[in-house]
């Protein structure tokens, strides 16, 4: 990792340490951690999108499947939460193994849609398999986490736990992105053919990192399960997968730090913008709009490219 990296880190850790001690509010952790979750599951998205270049607008099911995985495990057949946790990442894994291999043959559009349909069909499922997931009505009793003495009942305990999990995937991701795998993925994210005919196993490429993202993305939904006890079908669905893709996107594609701001933003807007929460399909089109016209490298990117023409000028 590069040193910016390392400040990065350390400066986040420094500031989610302190919040707790600042902010005494539960609403407001609570809001805090639900932007750790969008982080956590964005973070995968962007390895995916920004990276290798790949589009997916069913992410969101991968998020439902390590909620509901860990769900089925814990009340139907009394597993610890900590038990769950691996058997639900790993039937994410599992199932975007499967759905990658034909779907990331696919490219542009093409892949949009095909991860669309997966994405519309495993929500269909949690809908109407209802005598295991709970149908349209959720899935309730979803116990808390604990881990020995300690609780994570508690508001603050658990935003360390989510922010811990956003920090370790961010040193994950970001010594994956400065490998020789890292380079891999930019050169099949600029030109896939060219990459192939240097050598790059691409398809293998892309798929192994479609697997990482929903593995991370399974994580998150992981946390959010024992996080508000309750789960239905409608948290997973198109719009959660094309607001995941939003946050990337404004953020700014290629940067890990930029989906975190894109994630942050998105997950506050709606705390600012009540008025406005019958249109929020309306709102967050119109803002991926602006960020595409005015700022087409993400805010990250572009804040950055405005500063650098202002010290030029000057």
């Amino acid at each position: 990792m590069k040193q910016k990296d390392y400040i990065g880190i350390a400066a986040l850790t420094a500031v989610m340490i302190a919040v707790p001690y600042l902010v005494t509010n539960d609403y407001y952790l609570g809001i805090l951690i639900f932007t750790a979750l969008n982080c956590l599951a964005c973070t995968g998205l962007c390895l995916l999108m920004g990276y290798a270049g790949q589009i997916s607008l069913g992410h969101a099911a991968f998020y439902g499947i390590g909620a509901y995985a860990t769900a089925i495990l814990t009340v139907h057949y009394s597993w610890t939460p900590w038990l769950a946790l691996p058997v639900a990442i790993f039937a994410a894994v599992c199932v975007a193994y499967i759905v990658g291999i034909p779907t990331l043959k696919l490219s542009g559009y093409y892949l949009g849609m095909g991860t669309l349909g997966f994405g519309m069909i495993v929500n269909i499922i949690f809908r109407e398999w209802s005598s295991v997931t709970g149908g349209a009505s959720g899935f309730v009793g979803i116990p808390g986490l604990s881990l020995g003495p300690v609780s994570f009942a508690s508001r603050q305990n658990y935003l360390y736990l989510v922010w811990g999990c956003v920090l370790l995937c961010i040193v994950i991701c970001r010594r994956i992105i400065d490998s020789r795998i890292g380079r891999a993925l930019r050169a099949i994210h600029d030109q896939e053919k060219a990459a192939a005919a240097v050598g790059i196993d691409t398809q293998r490429l892309k798929l192994q990192v479609f697997v990482l993202s929903a593995g991370i993305s399974a994580l998150a939904g992981f946390l959010y399960a024992h996080l508000v006890y309750f789960i239905s079908p409608e948290t997973f669905s198109f719009i959660m997968s094309i607001r995941m893709v939003t946050m990337v996107v404004i953020g700014g594609m290629a940067s890990i730090w930029g989906s975190l701001l894109g994630a942050s933003l998105l997950t506050l807007l709606p705390e600012w913008l009540h008025a406005f929460s019958e249109f929020e399909m309306v709102v967050y089109g119109l803002i991926l709009m602006l960020v595409m016209i005015f700022l087409p490298k993400g805010l990250t990117r572009g804040v950055l490219d405005i500063v650098e023409r202002s010290h030029r000028r000057l």
